[in-house]
């Protein structure tokens, strides 16, 4: 799942005459794989984001924490090219993002990104090996190297025995571990994680993160994590929050934790540094039986 970065920036930068649609300006520092300067969006007149800048280094994983409205949403969507700013710029690997044509940008999308939301929004007449094989596909890959691809993260999210299953048959955290493999099948450089655990109980939640963080590290993939669930947040290098559509300069994880609410009963999740996965999860003999009504 190595990624040629010199590649990539020549083929963006060679698109630039026909896909742009505004002048270039200054690049990024080349230690930052994102980085945006002077965001702004706003939905129907109501301001987004208000002049959002941040950067984020290969293998980063960065939450951007914030009550619900707060914007980060509206962050990762622009981020990810999903939808442009109305101001401001947006830099992938030294290459930019908000001068691409809309066409450009989802074949961006496509090839260097992968998305995980609150809800897996999975593909409901296909199995599971089927929907995480489709990234691939899209991107450009063989049928056979789609599967091989599929296989290998069904099986390092612990769901292989889910594979031949529809999603319909699937419990809610099955679903969701199938999203992740989904979003990491195709090797993306960045993958944005929109809540990624909010329908699930905290100890699905927490598999979930760790094998999540853990497949980012591994891969050297950067991570940005949208949350307004302070253990989430654990999980990341940095934390940056967001307040109105504005956003604070990214600290530690533990300088965030440091100043943030303790948490009122249940123990602490575990820290950035201890948020690997397990060697094996616990055995669950009704991993694949079909969800009850």
């Amino acid at each position: 799942m190595s990624r040629n970065r010199s590649a990539d920036q020549s083929f963006y930068l060679q698109k630039q005459h026909l896909d742009r649609e505004d002048p270039v300006t200054t690049a990024p520092p080349d230690n930052d794989v994102l980085w945006a300067r002077a965001l702004v969006k706003a939905h129907q007149g109501t301001p987004a984001l208000r002049g959002v800048s941040i950067g984020v280094r290969e293998g980063e994983v960065l939450a951007v924490t914030g009550p619900r409205g707060s914007g980060k949403t509206s962050l990762l969507d622009c981020l990810s090219g999903l939808s442009s700013p109305d101001e401001g710029e947006i830099w992938f690997n030294s290459s930019p993002v908000h001068t691409l044509a809309r066409a450009a940008r989802e074949r961006l999308r496509r090839e260097r990104f992968g998305w995980v939301g609150p809800e897996p929004q999975l593909v409901p007449e296909l199995t599971a090996a089927e929907n995480v094989a489709l990234p691939p596909l899209l991107a450009g890959a063989g049928r056979k190297a789609a599967a091989t691809a599929a296989a290998e993260w069904l099986e390092r999210l612990d769901v292989s025995d889910c594979a031949r299953r529809r999603p319909a048959e699937l419990r809610q955290d099955q679903r969701q571990r199938i999203a992740v493999a989904r979003a990491l099948a195709h090797g993306p450089s960045v993958v944005f994680a929109d809540e990624p655990t909010a329908p699930l109980h905290r100890e699905a939640r927490d598999q979930v993160l760790r094998i999540l963080v853990a497949a980012a590290r591994s891969h050297r993939i950067t991570l940005l994590l949208a949350t307004h669930d302070p253990e989430v947040a654990r999980y990341a290098d940095r934390v940056a929050a967001m307040t109105d559509g504005r956003l604070a300069t990214p600290v530690s994880a533990r300088q965030a934790l440091a100043s943030a609410p303790a948490a009122p009963t249940q123990a602490a999740g575990p820290t950035a540094a201890s948020a690997v996965p397990p060697k094996t999860l616990e055995e669950d003999p009704d991993r694949c039986s079909p969800t009850s009504v």
